[in-house]
């Protein structure tokens, strides 16, 4: 199995699912996890951001370039 690194940081959830989507597409492997935490009503989002995205390192720059183009 692959060794998955984190790659960004994801602000809102809409912002996961839409990045999600697009590698799904392009068949990038990820894991999307969420920093919410029911215990402490999701005080570590507002202080971290929302959650973070984590893939195999060389699909860094790809990934990363879908990203910014996400937000043009």
């Amino acid at each position: 199995m692959k060794s998955y690194n984190k790659i960004l940081t994801l602000e809102n959830e809409m912002e996961a699912q839409r990045l999600s989507s697009i590698l799904d597409q392009e068949g990038i492997p990820h894991v999307v996890r969420s920093y919410h935490d029911s215990v402490y009503d999701g005080i570590f989002q507002t202080v971290r951001g929302w959650g973070h995205l984590e893939a195999p390192e060389e699909h860094r720059e790809k990934i990363l370039s879908i990203y910014d183009q996400m937000g043009e």
